[in-house]
């Protein structure tokens, strides 16, 4: 067995856990290997690129909050990844620093469980190809730097579902329900749901409202503007500038990302603890 361990180099709570992850699988004779960025941090010459620690490893260990886990995941394939949360909320870490070794010992053992992740693939022409880009949380398209409100026209299958004036659109998975959507107002839906969740960003319309649907849709989003530029934006990384009229295509991906589960959780437990439902609050505050 090999591990792959991916660090947010920009915490040093996690460079801490990348040095303890690596002592204790040295101690075992367990194989390990850094993405090259983390390994230059931490000064490891067990390094590797990321784009081939999937062909190279059998695990992967994310070490940081949910970007790290959600870079780890455009690598892993169907890896499985251990998601250790060393950030703020977390909702796709489950595993806390203190649960570090006896994950790591349930992985080892292969005494564990998985949590299978839906993603979405949109489709879209760069420089003349047309790219398949994954994304675990979200499709973005926004109106960036443009000065005016452009019309986003979203197309179902080969339906009209309708013409929306806003600043932007996200288009979520279940697991990505809890992220940009959440905060731009749209629903919490379980992770293992089949659908996806088409959230509009400050819509200038009332009546247009966040909508869920089956994931065995085709979405197509395009925006209508006399000119300008609309950023792309796939898991919150910057993709393109799309120009107006052109199309985005949206669908289920057929690959799938496996995320180590924490058996002492269950989801509504998460939601409790990450969002303080039914937390007792002192008097006045």
């Amino acid at each position: 067995m090999r591990i792959a361990i991916i660090v947010n180099i920009m915490r040093d709570r996690a460079l801490k856990l990348a040095g303890d992850v690596a002592a204790w699988l040295e101690a075992r004779g367990i194989d390990y290997v850094y993405d090259t960025e983390s390994a230059r941090a931490i000064g490891s010459p067990k390094s590797a690129s990321v784009e081939t620690l999937n062909s190279i490893c059998d695990v992967f260990v994310s070490l940081g909050g949910d970007g790290t886990l959600l870079f780890a995941s455009h690598y892993s394939l169907a890896k499985p990844v251990l998601g250790i949360n060393v950030g703020n909320l977390g909702f796709l870490t489950e595993f806390s620093p203190d649960e570090l070794i006896p994950s790591l010992e349930q992985v080892v053992s292969g005494n564990y469980s998985i949590h299978t992740r839906s993603q979405l693939e949109a489709t879209i022409d760069i420089d003349g190809t047309m790219k398949q880009l994954t994304a675990l949380n979200d499709v973005v398209i926004e109106k960036g730097t443009y000065s005016r409100i452009p019309t986003f026209v979203i197309r179902l299958d080969e339906e009209i579902l309708g013409s929306y004036r806003a600043d932007g659109i996200i288009i979520a998975t279940s697991t990505g329900s809890t992220a940009y959507s959440l905060s731009a107002g749209g629903p919490i839906i379980a992770p293992k749901s089949n659908v996806f969740v088409i959230t509009p960003i400050c819509p200038h319309m009332l009546t247009v409202r966040p909508i869920v649907i089956s994931d065995d849709k085709l979405i197509r989003v395009s925006v209508e503007a006399p000119d300008g530029e609309f950023p792309l934006n796939v898991d919150g990384h910057l993709r393109k500038m799309l120009d107006p009229g052109e199309i985005v295509s949206v669908r289920k991906s057929p690959q799938a990302i496996n995320l180590v589960a924490n058996e002492k959780r269950n989801y509504c437990e998460i939601l409790r603890t990450k969002l303080l439902w039914g937390h007792e609050h002192p008097a006045g505050q």
